[in-house]
């Protein structure tokens, strides 16, 4: 078996580092330089000849995080690393996967050509926003679940009157997933959007009062939809609110509408990092379940252990 090497992109070094460390090796010594203009030039500081190598990376800002991992997969591939696989926490363009209107770009598909071309060997993301993305890819992508993360948090809580609710119509097999395991209810709140990241209308289909509501969603970007949903499941009489998503992209007023929202709590993973703490936000690591995705891949065992 080839020696196991793991670098980290700027962007995630803290979580490579946590992953790193859970799997027993050191983060890997690897420099971007930059020229003054914002050309970026990675370079391995070490030999990676005949290693499979692991380059972690989320795609959040997406420009140039992606533009870095790209790079990074061509000079390993370029060093003569004996696999190349991309780890990738938070899959950026994830929410353009299809051809919502006339004359726009697939970018989840692009993306995936261009991870392609730059000489990727394997693919590992989690919670892709929608699952067929995994078919964007004609090489191994290994689609990790945030439930391994999230289900043992509910299951401390020890919720009494425990319902799971979807945000939107497309949440829903996620929502079920949880409801399934847990032998409990599920609500679906169905939205309307005048635009991106703004919700014109919504509604709650199912009984909430007095419940328990766990709102469960693959990423919150300004939390229009969380914190509109959470505000009607109260005003049909739920108990508590609270909010699971497993990427917080948390950018423009994201943080504000939190705060000032009827949500318990949001519990996020460390996928994307977090740019300040807040009182309503706790994060949980993903750390353990890429470590021991990397020992399964690497020992060519299954991963399917790792799913709840």
């Amino acid at each position: 078996m080839s020696e196991v090497k793991i670098f980290s992109g700027e962007n995630s070094k803290e979580l490579a580092e946590k992953i790193a460390k859970r799997y027993g090796k050191k983060l890997g010594d690897l420099t971007l330089s930059r020229f003054s203009d914002g050309e970026m030039s990675p370079s391995f500081n070490e030999s990676i000849r005949g290693c499979t190598v692991f380059l972690i990376q989320s795609t959040n800002p997406p420009s140039d995080n992606l533009l870095e991992l790209c790079l990074m997969i061509d000079a390993a591939k370029r060093a003569s690393a004996y696999k190349v696989c991309a780890v990738i926490p938070y899959y950026g363009y994830a929410r353009q996967d299809r051809k919502d209107r006339p004359r726009v770009s697939i970018a989840a598909k692009l993306i995936a050509n261009m991870l392609t071309s730059a000489g990727a060997d394997r693919i590992m993301a989690c919670d892709l926003h929608a699952g067929q993305i995994q078919g964007f890819f004609d090489l191994p992508l290994d689609h990790l679940n945030g439930s391994a993360i999230f289900v043992p948090y509910l299951e401390r809580l020890n919720l009494k009157n425990l319902v799971f609710a979807a945000p939107d119509v497309g949440g829903v097999a996620r929502a079920r997933a949880y409801a399934k395991h847990f032998e409990v209810e599920m609500v679906v709140c169905d939205k309307h959007r005048k635009r991106a990241n703004e919700v014109a209308s919504m509604q709650v289909i199912g009984e909430v009062e007095g419940m328990d509501v766990v709102l469960v969603d693959d990423l919150v970007d300004t939390a229009g939809t969380l914190c509109k949903a959470a505000e009607l499941l109260k005003e049909k009489g739920a108990n508590t609110v609270r909010a699971i998503t497993t990427h917080g992209v948390l950018s423009g007023k994201a943080y504000e509408n939190i705060e000032k929202s009827m949500l318990e709590e949001l519990v996020i993973t460390d996928t994307i990092p977090l740019k300040r703490p807040s009182d309503k936000i706790k994060v949980l690591t993903v750390a353990e379940l890429y470590a021991k995705a990397i020992h399964a891949v690497t020992g060519n065992t299954s991963i399917s252990s790792l799913f709840i």
